[in-house]
């Protein structure tokens, strides 16, 4: 490949101040090992792995450790620093700015600031905020306001509230788990019908979202005014990346259920361990149950119809 040309919407940054507080707090990914980050580093794997813009945003646990006030510093300064690397490389990154959930005034505030006055390429949210999943209602005005927008919502996993498993840290397995978790509460409480235009994309393919999907439609029993056909229709209209998920067994699901234009590239540097990306790059890129044109838009195509600015790049 002689230069690069996917977009990975799926790409994390560590910046030095948000580092240290997550040190500070004993934090990591659900028992993830931290990695190195800089962004020669995030540049020079873009360029092996034929990656020509990364939209980067903040991993799991996300901004919030507790207190609003300092949740709402901390995603500042994480979304200027963020908005800086972006201004000086706007051809080889953009970025999801994070939002101080479950602090809802200080969300919007966020969003506002990151979107109008950062030109933000969208949000970031944990599939949960400090155990409250993204359906809750009292999330409803951020919702509503993401839409008037037409946003792009990035949704990255983050532990689940409750005990992790020895010897099985929670991106091994609870991260799917959440994400799935957070997309049918999302779709059950009626946020994917009530707000059409902003696009919400779930990390990791989904979890296991586009295997399991008809099986949610059951909670149209559970919850007034879902119809199965509804739900389905609901869990549709999100997006999906590939990262760790490019897989023989994952891509036939995802493929089978995600809408046309739904895919995009994710690698999940600096997260993902190093020998995986290439690899899976491969199976991506060698598989045989694309329609015409499909793998293009998954590298590129899906996301300059989202992000219009690289589309003109």
């Amino acid at each position: 490949m002689s230069s690069p040309y996917r977009v990975d919407v799926h790409q994390h940054l560590l910046p030095p101040a948000y580092r240290e507080v997550m040190d500070r707090h004993g934090a990591t990914a659900g028992g993830w090992p931290t990695p190195a980050w800089d962004a020669d580093s995030a540049i020079a794997m873009m360029d092996r792995r034929s990656i020509a813009t990364g939209v980067l945003s903040i991993s799991s646990p996300g901004t919030h450790f507790g207190d609003d006030a300092q949740a709402r510093a901390i995603a500042r300064r994480v979304n200027e620093y963020s908005a800086e690397l972006a201004r000086d490389r706007p051809d080889r990154f953009g970025f999801f700015a994070s939002l101080p959930l479950p602090d809802v005034d200080g969300a919007l505030a966020e969003a506002a600031y990151a979107l109008d006055e950062l030109r933000a390429d969208g949000v970031v949210l944990m599939s949960n905020a400090r155990g409250r999943y993204l359906g809750d209602r009292e999330f409803e005005p951020l919702w509503a306001e993401l839409d008037a927008r037409g946003a792009v919502v990035f949704i990255h996993p983050d532990a689940p509230p409750m005990p992790a498993l020895e010897g099985m840290p929670s991106p091994l397995l609870d991260f799917p788990f959440d994400t799935t978790r957070t997309a049918v509460h999302m779709a059950l409480n009626g946020v994917m019908s009530r707000h059409t235009r902003m696009k919400v994309i779930l990390s990791h393919a989904g979890g296991f979202l586009p295997y399991a999907a008809w099986r949610f439609t059951a909670g149209a029993r559970f919850n007034p005014g879902t119809t199965p056909a509804g739900i389905l229709t609901d869990l549709r209209r999100f997006y999906f990346d590939t990262a760790l998920s490019a897989t023989p067994t994952a891509l036939p699901s995802l493929l089978a259920f995600a809408a046309p234009g739904h895919i995009l590239y994710g690698s999940d540097f600096p997260f993902a361990p190093e020998e995986a990306g290439p690899l899976l790059d491969s199976v991506l890129d060698d598989y045989q149950g694309f329609a015409p044109g499909q793998l293009d838009a998954i590298d590129r195509g899906s996301a300059e119809a989202l992000f219009p600015r690289l589309a003109r790049a």
